[in-house]
């Protein structure tokens, strides 16, 4: 799994290092297929439309660093469906060249908050360079991985993130985190590579790689399973657009119960601790291995 989690971080920190030096992240010419171009690359290089800045509007991107834009790499647009509020708290899982985070930082308005988190330097560097040429001040971005937010129990409104989810080798952690650093009635607003239920691990592997969103992706049951499992209510997946043959690109959205507690009890196990060891004895059997 560290292989898997190394070759994501080179890949993206090569990504960092182009957009760095004027030009865009990737084309489908460099990717491994088609279905591995997540970007739109500038000057009319043909790539794969259903990826990168081209998903969000005109008017989104007005007035944000060229170096934002070319370093989007997602597969949709979660600020489209998150519906964040002036002066909420708001964490994007894989905040890459921070296209989102700065995108929230406007909608929660100076009286809210807008965390990135990366675990890539070279993206947190290009990221933090954004926010200093948009004069963002409401943001901040954090250096870790998604299976472990440096964030405390209940302290953000709303979770969002773009087709990141699909790339982590441990994707109940991240459900239990993203649910752990909730406060009561927040939600999620994520973009992510959904498959269909048909589809084994091998075929979604021979439809893209795993650095290219496709192989690591979770099907529509696993994924709804899994945020079951860690408490999430009114969960749904809505379908945008296809990534490749039997894979879809969707909207994922569920809510944390107002009712649950913002904090583990005294004397509960940490959560993460307490995930990996129900993990040891999980009955969610249908989560593919490494993904």
């Amino acid at each position: 799994m560290s292989d898997l989690r190394d070759q994501v971080r080179d890949r993206y920190a090569a990504a960092a290092t182009a957009v760095a030096g004027g030009t865009s992240a990737c084309c489908a010419e460099s990717a491994e297929s088609a279905a591995d171009a997540s970007c739109c690359a500038p000057e009319g290089v043909a790539v794969d439309e259903g990826f990168g800045a081209e998903l969000y509007s005109s008017d989104e991107r007005a007035g944000l660093p060229t170096e934002a834009v070319l370093a989007s790499l997602g597969c949709g647009n979660p600020l489209a469906v998150a519906d964040l509020q002036a002066g909420e708290v708001v964490l994007d899982l894989g905040s890459g060249g921070g296209i989102d985070v700065l995108l929230s930082a406007r909608r929660v308005g100076p009286e809210g908050k807008a965390y990135g988190l990366d675990m890539t330097e070279e993206m947190l560097a290009l990221a933090r360079t954004n926010a200093a040429k948009a004069g963002a001040t409401n943001v901040e971005f954090l250096r870790g991985h998604i299976e472990e937010i440096p964030l405390p129990a209940g302290s953000v409104n709303v979770v969002i993130s773009n087709c990141v989810l699909n790339l982590s080798t441990d994707k109940p952690a991240v459900l239990a985190e993203m649910f752990r650093v909730l406060r009561p009635g927040g939600r999620i607003g994520i973009s992510d590579v959904v498959a269909d239920d048909a589809l084994t691990s091998a075929d979604r592997a021979a439809r893209g790689s795993y650095v290219g969103c496709i192989a690591g992706a979770l099907s529509f049951t696993e994924y709804t399973a899994g945020l079951h499992e860690v408490g999430f209510t009114d969960v749904s997946l809505t379908p945008t657009h296809q990534a490749a043959d039997g894979m879809h690109a969707a909207i994922i959205r569920a809510t944390k119960p107002v009712d649950a507690p913002a904090s583990p009890a005294e004397g509960d196990p940490p959560p993460f601790a307490a995930h990996q060891a129900a993990a040891r004895s999980r009955t969610l059997t249908s989560l593919p291995p490494n993904v």
